[in-house]
């Protein structure tokens, strides 16, 4: 692997491990789709998403998931156990995606790099939702939901498509994010 492919490797990778701290299967399935439709390179530990089964479960999942965050309460109870797996799915997209190189250099990124952005991402929507669950007593968190499918769905596709791009939509994810939980802060800070 080249250090081209190795930056388009990272960069899609980081992209894909953000998005898993929206929802941790629509990237490992568009990832999945890509390996099987797209001739997209992953090592072993990602193969497993193109096969039959893993399609299957990993759309089935993904359906699950979404709806689920649309079940006022649930949707916070899942960002409970949500934030530990995303961290292991971000860990795994990354890693998964850097062939070629030392296991502890692949696995090494994949934990700082990967990890690192889906524990990011997941933290501060889980900011989010919390304040609107605090605003409008969980009637809100279906639009918050709705933004987070959204953001996990397009910057799925993104990456495995133009990696460059995803990488700009996950700069500005970030920092909308941000200033929708500084606000947030404030206003809690205000009360």
């Amino acid at each position: 692997m080249d250090y081209m492919q190795l930056t388009i490797a990272l960069v899609m990778g980081v992209c894909l491990s953000a998005a898993c701290g929206f929802r941790i299967f629509v990237p490992l399935l568009a990832v999945g789709l890509a390996v099987r439709f797209m001739g997209l390179n992953a090592t072993p530990a990602l193969a497993w998403t193109a096969t039959d089964l893993g399609l299957v479960g990993l759309s089935a999942a993904t359906l699950v998931e979404i709806l689920a965050y649309y079940i006022p309460w649930v949707d916070n109870a899942l960002d409970t156990i949500h934030g530990p797996l995303a961290l292991v799915a971000g860990t795994l997209l990354v890693g998964g995606l850097l062939g070629d190189m030392p296991p502890a250099l692949q696995w090494g990124l994949g934990v700082v790099a990967g990890g690192g952005a889906a524990g990011a991402v997941k933290a501060g929507a889980a900011t989010v939702r919390a304040g609107s669950t605090a605003t409008t007593g969980g009637l809100g968190n279906c639009i918050v939901s709705t933004v987070e499918n959204g953001c996990a769905t397009i910057g799925s596709a993104l990456a495995v498509v133009a990696p460059v791009i995803a990488a700009v939509f996950l700069i500005l994810m970030v920092a909308g994010m941000c200033i929708i939980v500084n606000k947030i802060r404030r206003r809690r800070a205000a009360e």
